[in-house]
């Protein structure tokens, strides 16, 4: 086999709803290491969601063009690997920096010289979306057309622009020539799939080996304090604790504010803040909304949340007020379709289905993934497939398959000790609910006044679809079944 048929040249592919670039977040691998067929080489974060991305094919790490915390557009070339190690070693395989520090972007003449992941429609058989290494899925969806550069973020204090290299000097991936002796950048930081730096079998999720890198510290030389051994946010936050400069904790995966000479930061907006100010902003001033409230006793369904814990088939199972919410709104779907429906210009169109999203504070941000056609899962499903939600989003592993195609939504603003509130309507759906916090206070029951638990819920929603009248029954509804569930069922089921 040739050098030129050998080497081939990755690029980033589309990773879905018609997202046009990603974050690189971490390299899986570096030059040098040998990978196996859909094993993951990257990970990447786009408006919705961080994914890794498996190599398309077995062999070398022979460049990678772009550095940890670039952004790159669909299509750009990132990584070139040979495929054929085995037969020999390659003539030149040129990974030096461009003057001016960066990592370079292969030009059309080195792209000529390998060969090109195919373009989409001409995927492969079985490399995608088959199992990888480890039983993982690959995440693959397709591969985007174009082919422009990557795209970096300014740095602070940034050695001013260099001149242009001289013609016909090309920095890209070159087989065949020697090129002159060019400063050469460091290898990127390669992180083991479960966390921390390679050489070590380091157990962490996502969001806590983000707060690492953030903080300074080297997952390598911690004991982790979770299950099977693995490292938590506050093994991290001792370990940062512990060292000779103090780190103030992080609020929502960033770093402390560090404030220029005019006491003023600025954050880039992108990733998922940038996906919901876009969204929040087309449906505020799109979508006239309406929100009505409703404070309602919820004695009896805490009490009977506490009798579905102790049964034995519900003993390991996660049970909290949101369950019987979300079996609320489901029911009262059932009563009132017209509340899961779509404006679509010049119709609505109500869907039989719900796809009942659960808005998640996460440390990306806000992310709003939905349980599909909750309406047909029974309780016990319904709770299982809440928690699963859960625990994917505080993972950093929403797909964002997994948040497309909502049509109704809850909002537990409880969880943060708030009564209530007025939510903005997600995008292409007509009512969101918020559930406050579940509080004891005077009430008046059979006409004494008692100390009961009360919540308060606030309902939005899009007044071309659903008016007071309809609103509020609706509202109704979810505040009677809270009020008493087992009534509720008996006489709606």
């Amino acid at each position: 086999m040739s050098d030129m048929s050998r080497i081939k040249t990755f690029n980033l592919p589309d990773l879905g709803e018609g997202l046009t670039e990603g974050e690189i977040l971490a390299w899986l691998v570096k030059v040098g290491d040998t990978i196996e067929l859909n094993q993951p080489i990257v990970e990447v974060e786009t408006a919705k969601a961080a994914v890794e991305i498996p190599a398309k094919w077995a062999g070398q790490v022979q460049a990678i063009h772009h550095p940890e915390g670039t952004t790159v557009e669909v299509g750009t070339p990132i990584i070139a690997i040979d495929t054929d190690p085995g037969a020999g070693p390659l003539e030149a395989l040129s990974t030096t920096a461009t003057p001016s520090g960066d990592l370079p972007t292969p030009s059309a003449a080195s792209l000529a010289a390998v060969e090109v992941a195919p373009a989409e429609g001409m995927i492969e058989p079985g490399l995608i979306g088959g199992a990888a290494p480890g039983g993982r899925t690959a995440v693959l969806v397709g591969y985007g057309p174009r082919t422009t550069a990557a795209k970096r973020r300014p740095r602070k204090n940034a050695a001013p622009a260099q001149p242009a290299a001289p013609a016909g000097v090309d920095h890209g991936v070159v087989v065949g020539h020697k090129p002159a002796p060019t400063p050469t950048i460091p290898a990127p930081q390669v992180h083991d799939r479960r966390g921390g730096a390679s050489g070590g079998a380091v157990l962490a999720k996502p969001p806590v080996r983000k707060l690492a890198k953030d903080l300074g510290v080297d997952l390598g030389t911690l004991t982790g304090s979770g299950p099977l051994g693995s490292i938590t946010r506050e093994d991290v936050q001792q370990a940062a604790n512990g060292a000779s400069v103090v780190v103030a904790e992080p609020i929502a995966a960033t770093t402390a504010p560090s404030f220029g000479a005019d006491r003023e930061q600025r954050i880039p907006v992108k990733g998922v803040r940038k996906l919901t100010a876009e969204n929040m902003s087309r449906s505020a001033f799109t979508a006239p909304h309406v929100t009505e409230f409703l404070t309602v006793d919820v004695t009896r369904a805490m009490k009977a949340l506490d009798r579905l814990r102790g049964r034995r088939e519900w003993r390991d199972v996660r049970v909290s007020p949101l369950l019987l919410v979300a079996k609320a709104v489901l029911l009262a779907v059932q009563r009132h379709p017209m509340v899961n429906s779509t404006w679509a210009g010049d119709e609505i169109v109500v869907k039989e289905y719900v796809n009942l999203g659960i808005a998640a504070a996460t440390e990306r941000g806000l992310i709003v993934p939905n349980v599909k056609d909750a309406g047909r899962l029974s309780l016990r499903e319904l709770a299982d497939a809440l928690t699963d939600l859960v625990q994917t989003a505080k993972s950093g592993r929403t797909s964002p398959a997994a948040m497309s195609g909502g049509t109704l939504t809850i909002t537990n603003v409880g969880v943060f000790g708030v009564d209530t509130g007025t939510p903005i309507l997600p995008p292409g759906e007509s009512a969101i609910l918020a559930f406050g916090a579940v509080r004891e206070m005077p009430w008046v029951h059979k006409g004494k006044v008692k100390v009961r638990q009360v919540t308060t819920l606030g309902l939005s929603f899009d007044h071309r679809i659903i008016d007071g009248e309809l609103g509020s029954k609706f509202l109704r509804d979810v505040g009677d079944f809270l009020t008493d569930p087992e009534a509720a069922l008996l006489a709606w089921t």
